[in-house]
């Protein structure tokens, strides 16, 4: 508990710290104020340097070229990640072809598929393939390539050329960030590397995010939202990204509320 804020700026930086980012109007109907009175506690929680401004509301400070720990990001707005994963597997039939990188959301749409059957499954995510192999019906495949510690990523110049071995169905990525011309945004080069090669080399490619990555803006390029040909999210997209999306033929998949 921080001594310097009031109680509802308090909730504030722990609402933010579980979701990753909020937005005004979110505030607004949760704690039945003004939006000026959300824009003012939002205003000491950044000025303090607890919080970042967007547009339309407010996120975690994030660095450009450092990712949040791994263990932090698994608990990170669990249940958006749980409803983007449901939808990706109503999406995608058994008996298909599928690239899975890395990423606390590619995990849960792993995890969402275990009831699926026939599966090919490439990926470079340990910790996708630990959770699939147990499916007697699965063909999980793992990419060769360095393993990062931090998350049991397998990311390198020989993890692309394996992943260019194969042509599937489907390619599920994430992301790290979006930036507001619709740029994908990561923080590894080698894992952008890796996620290209997904992207080449697949017939369709989802791409599974929570809205917290729309007001995030990593360092490394990968590729842009036209590329993309269905994005799986959690919340409505804020006006930037609804105005780029509205230029590209990019299908948009939403929870029903």
């Amino acid at each position: 508990m921080n001594p310097n804020l009031n109680q509802r700026q308090q909730q504030i930086l722990e609402k933010v710290q579980h979701a990753g980012s909020v937005t005004i109007d979110e505030l607004t109907e949760f704690f039945g104020v003004t939006p000026q009175t959300v824009r003012r506690d939002i205003n000491i929680l950044c000025d303090s340097g607890l919080l970042r401004r967007f547009h339309g509301g407010a996120g975690l400070p994030m660095s450009s070229v450092e990712n949040i720990e791994y263990p932090r990001r698994q608990v990170m707005n669990t249940e958006g990640k749980r409803h983007i994963a449901e939808l990706v597997a109503s999406y995608i039939p058994d008996r298909s072809s599928l690239f899975i990188n890395l990423g606390t959301t590619t995990e849960a749409v792993a995890m969402a598929l275990v009831n699926h059957r026939d599966l090919r499954v490439i990926t470079n995510n340990l910790n996708v393939a630990a959770l699939l192999c147990e499916q007697p019906s699965f063909d999980v495949i793992i990419t060769g390539g360095e393993v990062r510690r931090r998350d049991h990523g397998v990311v390198g110049a020989e993890t692309a050329d394996f992943i260019r071995r194969f042509k599937v169905d489907y390619g599920i990525i994430g992301i790290s960030g979006i930036d507001t011309d619709g740029t994908l945004l990561d923080y590894d080069y080698r894992e952008v590397r890796v996620a290209q090669a997904i992207i080449e080399n697949s017939r369709q490619v989802l791409l599974v995010t929570d809205h917290s990555k729309f007001a995030r803006t990593p360092s490394v390029r990968l590729a842009h939202l036209s590329d993309i040909d269905v994005l799986f999210t959690d919340q409505e997209p804020p006006a930037h990204i609804r105005e780029v999306l509205s230029k590209i033929d990019l299908e948009v998949r939403i929870p029903q509320s």
